[in-house]
């Protein structure tokens, strides 16, 4: 059974809870499919299951308040957090992920924050380590709460109006042609993803201007 399969069987009240709770925890710094989930309720969203309005405002408070729970703990663990959740969850906190990410923060500073909720990788991480590299919390929950909003409503409102324009279709053609049409629309989305993915990584490797000598 499909996500979007199963949440249709529960009540909309819980559906609203898991959305808020899976993104809210996967915030925290736990890889969680904050986005599957999302992206499944804003479907049911539009064959009239839940109300997205309430979708939306569901996954960016637990966006929202998981971020900020995660800057606390990252800045009161500090970077030995980092190390008992590389040996936690080895794939997500390798010393490689830290670093990039950390080097992502470095540069562009709460940017990182906003633009990370649209990544996977940073979307665990933002919160932490905002925290433990002791980044202002005015500019971190500046950051959080604008990336939080856009991500979560605009997900939800995209998700929402392509199910919607695709339920007339639905009765001329099958699940089969929904299906191929939010597969290229995913497929569209990743490639675009990959690319700024790209373009931030050869940014980072640009080499620091050399001092001029006095």
């Amino acid at each position: 059974m499909h996500v979007q399969e199963w949440l249709g069987t529960i009540p909309p009240i819980s559906i609203y809870l898991l959305v808020a709770l899976v993104i809210g925890v996967e915030s925290l710094g736990i890889p969680l499919p904050g986005e599957i989930i999302l992206i499944s309720a804003a479907l049911l969203s539009s064959q009239g299951h839940v109300n997205p309005v309430i979708v939306g405002a569901c996954a960016s408070a637990g966006a929202i308040i998981g971020d900020s729970i995660g800057y606390a703990i990252g800045r009161r663990g500090g970077r030995p957090l980092f190390d008992r959740l590389g040996r936690r969850f080895p794939k997500h906190f390798s010393p490689g992920h830290i670093a990039t990410a950390e080097a992502s923060f470095e540069r562009w500073g709460m940017w990182a924050v906003f633009f990370g909720r649209f990544v996977a990788l940073l979307r665990i991480f933002a919160g932490p380590l905002a925290g433990v590299l002791k980044m202002p919390y005015w500019k971190f929950l500046t950051a959080n709460v604008l990336g939080g909003v856009v991500w979560a409503g605009g997900t939800t409102a995209v998700i929402y109006y392509v199910g919607v324009v695709a339920e007339p279709w639905l009765q001329r053609f099958s699940y089969v042609g929904l299906g191929v049409a939010l597969l290229f629309g995913l497929g569209s989305f990743l490639v675009v993803r990959r690319r700024a993915r790209a373009a931030m990584a050869a940014t980072d490797a640009e080499p620091e201007p050399a001092a001029v000598a006095d």
